[in-house]
């Protein structure tokens, strides 16, 4: 078999092609939260496009001195055509799935959680509320925060973590 080209990118989602390729969290990631020791980790992410119009997403993290996985979610980034408006579908290790709009503004993506679905024996307390930021820095790096609302504790940041690029 003959290699196969690249796919040609979907017009519809240029807007985010600055997310594409594969990043490693560097330094780790920062996690806190009321109910949570604060913790450190290591994430790799993918985001790459197959020429339909999204984005494929794959976050795989990791214990920061064992390298056992921790959090995994992978799904799609939309963009409404012709619009700044973005979907970002997400199904995660947890149990939890969600579905997030919001808009991209130059090289800065937030998205609020629209809805969130969880398997019936996922653990208390319940998220309720998700909110993300990607924004692409000054130095070129992806940076990523996360901010949850839970049954019992108000909309608070959860996550932040900065990605340098290791493939295109």
């Amino acid at each position: 078999m003959s290699p196969r080209k690249p796919p040609k990118m979907n017009p519809v989602v240029e807007p985010l092609s600055w997310m594409l390729g594969t990043w490693l969290s560097d330094p780790p990631g920062a996690g806190t939260f009321p109910t949570l020791q604060p913790f450190q980790y290591l994430e790799e992410v993918h985001i790459s496009h197959v020429g339909q119009p999204m984005l494929n997403f794959s976050f795989n993290s990791f214990h920061p001195d064992t390298r056992k996985p921790m959090h995994r979610e992978c799904g799609f980034i939309r963009l409404k055509p012709d619009t700044n408006k973005v979907a970002f579908v997400s199904a995660q290790n947890t149990g939890v799935l969600e579905v997030e709009e919001g808009e991209v503004n130059g090289q800065e993506l937030c998205i609020p959680s629209y809805s969130i679905a969880r398997i019936s024996f996922s653990k208390e307390p319940h998220v309720e509320q998700i909110t993300r930021k990607f924004r692409l820095n000054f130095e070129g790096k992806l940076e990523q925060t996360v901010s949850m609302a839970t049954t019992t504790q108000p909309l608070t940041q959860h996550l932040h973590v900065t990605y340098k690029k290791v493939t295109l």
